[in-house]
């Protein structure tokens, strides 16, 4: 259970790869705001 354990996260790290145990940081959502129109009746 060490660096060269690839089913560990410090194995992850060492072998600079990702999975289930090392997840890639997940993108930010852009917030959406919504536009204000009145309609005309």
């Amino acid at each position: 259970m060490g660096k060269g354990d690839i089913k560990t996260r410090r194995g992850k790290i060492s072998n600079k790869s990702y999975g289930v145990r090392r997840p890639r940081k997940a993108k930010a959502k852009p917030v959406v705001t919504k536009s204000k129109t009145k309609k005309k009746a």
